[in-house]
């Protein structure tokens, strides 16, 4: 069977076989087609057509179609959690919770489409403006370009799809080569709703015809998610567009010298085990380097060594699966090389080290020199360095000493300590008591320096996607 793509809210078939398989064993998830470059003009055409209905669509329309995609993925939880699986090779215990945020994203879209509105200022302030009122409201800066990476081939699609639906903006989305499948069915339940022609399209297409989507300026914004390289040379090759970047992340971790109870260094280590590991390592907040105070430093590493040897690997589909493939092959050899590299440098494995086919067993490092790539760069695969600092401040200062900044983590109970890290730490968010790989689905999210530019989260994407407009009204008796 060959699942269709969509195009303006219809399915298409082309003629170029695009065969999914999955990275644990090879075995097919399933299979869809390139989209022809008569669909992909039609596509964006559709989009652009469909600009003035979408921005005039009522808040209840907009929310009744995301409400119902919502529903429809709850109902359809365990065969969307099933599919992710086939095609990514992500664990069936992380699937799921996935399917979990994506059913909550498309209902905070919906919430938000309600609440859209806008802002009243009186004029009045200044004698020349007496009788006069401002209402400021956000209009949709026009049809989104939406780029979706393969590591959450569902979720970082519903924070393209759901953002510009609520904000009333046309999207034509791009889903990964390697994981087109749960935006195609997210495409059929989009389907049943009835939103405007034009309103969305979902194609599986090349990088180069990516490429002429990014210049097409009938597409006015795009939103990417995906590698830094291929992120600022977007931004840079449009430069008149709005371009928001999720890029990459080196997310750190500081643990305090607060957290040396056996109750404290229990959590910390759990769950810094858990999501430096968690899908192969494959999230841009993936737990890769943890600094902690040297009076903790070596109960914490023990325990997170302990916790690291005790995740199972295996067939992803195993519910009892913790950890499986990396996307390909080709990704475990690379992060193999990095490893292997930071150890020829001075590094120690205290577990792991090894690879079989694509899957990279879970590794902790110490004694890593920052200038090794499994350091400084994004790993993206279940690797993690364990350092001792001497003070919270050397801490701070190792965590900022990065490209990248797009969350951290601080373990620690002292509210003084937990305001400076968020005044210190120069990163997008930072979590207290738990690891940088938290992520509320309603909450602003994204990056500084090379970790991108704007923010996700349903209505800052919304804020995003659109820009102010005033409406002033003359004559009016405050």
């Amino acid at each position: 069977m060959t699942t269709p793509y969509w195009v303006a809210g219809r399915p298409a078939t082309g003629t170029e076989p695009l065969e999914v398989r999955s990275p644990w064993d090879g075995a097919r998830a399933g299979r869809t087609t390139l989209a022809t470059p008569a669909d992909v003009e039609a596509a964006v055409a559709a989009a652009a057509a469909a600009r003035p209905a979408c921005a005039a669509l009522p808040a209840a329309a907009r929310a009744a179609a995301l409400d119902a995609v919502s529903r429809q993925l709850a109902e359809r939880a365990e065969e969307v959690a099933a599919l992710i699986t086939a095609e990514s090779g992500k664990p069936l215990k992380w699937a799921r919770l996935e399917v979990t945020r994506a059913v909550s994203t498309f209902r905070w879209g919906a919430e938000e489409a309600r609440r859209w509105s806008g802002t009243l200022q009186r004029l009045d302030t200044d004698p020349a403006a007496t009788g006069r009122l401002a209402l400021v409201r956000r209009a949709p800066r026009g049809p989104v370009l939406g780029i979706a990476p393969f590591n959450f081939p569902l979720n970082l699609v519903a924070h393209k799809v759901a953002p510009a639906i609520a904000a009333g903006a046309p999207i034509v989305l791009k889903p990964a080569p390697a994981t087109p499948l749960s935006a195609l069915l997210l495409g059929e339940l989009l389907a049943g709703t009835d939103l405007p022609a034009g309103a969305w399209s979902v194609l599986p297409t090349t990088n180069e015809v990516a490429a002429g989507l990014v210049g097409d300026p009938r597409l006015p914004v795009v939103s990417f998610t995906g590698s830094v390289p291929v992120g600022w040379s977007i931004r840079e090759s449009a430069p008149r567009k709005h371009v928001t970047l999720e890029l990459g992340g080196n997310a750190a971790v500081v643990v305090g010298p607060d957290q040396g109870d056996e109750k404290s260094l229990g959590w910390a280590a759990s769950r810094i085990a858990t999501f430096a590991m968690y899908q192969g390592g494959q999230s841009c907040i993936s737990v890769q380097r943890v600094y902690a105070h040297r009076d903790v430093a070596g109960a914490l590493t023990e325990r997170v060594v302990a916790a690291v040897r005790v995740l199972g690997t295996g067939d992803p589909a195993d519910p009892a699966t913790d950890v499986g493939p990396l996307v390909d092959e080709q990704a475990a050899r690379r992060v193999e090389s990095w490893v292997d590299e930071a150890v020829a440098a001075g590094a120690t494995v205290l577990t792991g080290g090894t690879r079989d086919g694509a899957t990279y067993a879970p590794t902790v490092l110490t004694g890593v020199p920052s200038t090794a790539r499994v350091s400084c760069e994004e790993v993206f695969g279940p690797v993690v360095v364990l350092e001792a600092v001497d003070s919270l401040d050397e801490a701070f200062a190792r965590v900022n000493d990065s490209r990248f900044g797009l969350q951290a983590g601080v373990f620690t109970r002292d509210l003084q300590v937990a305001f400076r890290a968020a005044q210190v730490l120069d990163v997008g968010g930072v979590v207290i008591g738990d690891v940088p790989s938290f992520r509320a689905d309603q909450v602003p999210y994204g990056g500084v320096k090379d970790s991108g530019t704007g923010r996700e989260g349903v209505r800052a994407a919304m804020e995003d996607l659109t820009e102010e407009r005033v409406l002033v009204l003359t004559g009016i008796d405050l």
